[in-house]
């Protein structure tokens, strides 16, 4: 059985002015199902849009169930062009599982910026004992290779209750390339503005990523 498709086909955001933003960005968000992560390239596209920032939108997904693979590539700014995010071209990559994150690295610019949310999810071989699973070490060591900016995030920083992927996409706005392009407001809005009944909750997350 095939476990990778397509989710949807790129979704194109029109060219709008810019404002005069001459900068590109290229982000590279991966979990798994049931985390949001799509959630979190659809929050940066609607604050792109805000800004008449042309964006350019591609998410895939792994079978259709919590704990599958999800990827979302975002490409941002005037010379945006195609969906696909080649391998060492994105200037983030924001993961939300430890595994993931591994396999995204082959993805990041050298010297890019890469921020992980440390949650582990084990595979079946892994559970059975067939396969291990990447420590909190390796990923770093791994990460060393390619760039010095690079952060990991225990899951007990996000309040309890709280939202993981509001939590981890605001740490990112703070440390990342992202502040580039977003105020800590901006997203904040497009949050709140999106997640009516959820405030409170994504109030507490995100402020929390404002901290750490």
């Amino acid at each position: 059985m095939q476990r990778l498709r397509h989710l949807q086909h790129p979704v194109q955001v029109p060219s709008y002015r810019s404002g005069g933003l001459t900068m590109k960005l290229d982000v590279y968000f991966v979990g798994v199902g049931g985390q949001g992560v799509l959630t979190m390239a659809d929050i940066l596209m609607q604050a792109s849009l805000s800004r008449d920032i042309p964006c350019n939108f591609y998410p895939t997904k792994g079978m259709a169930q919590r704990g599958g693979f999800v990827k979302a590539q975002l490409r941002l700014g005037d010379d945006a062009c195609g969906p696909e995010i080649g391998p060492g071209g994105a200037d983030v990559v924001i993961a939300m599982e430890q595994s993931e994150a591994l396999k995204a690295l082959d993805y990041l610019k050298p010297d890019g910026d890469m921020i992980v949310l440390g949650y582990r999810w084990l595979p079946t071989d892994v559970m059975l004992g067939r396969a291990a699973y990447p420590d909190a070490e390796r990923l770093a060591q791994e990460a060393a290779k390619r760039t010095k900016n690079y952060w990991y995030l225990d899951s007990t920083l996000v309040p309890e209750n709280g939202s993981n992927n509001v939590f981890l996409l605001s740490a990112a706005q703070k440390m990342t390339a992202l502040s580039r392009l977003f105020s800590a407001e901006e997203l904040k809005n497009v949050i709140f503005a999106r997640f009516p009944k959820g405030i409170e909750r994504n109030r507490l997350s995100f402020e929390r990523g404002q901290t750490v």
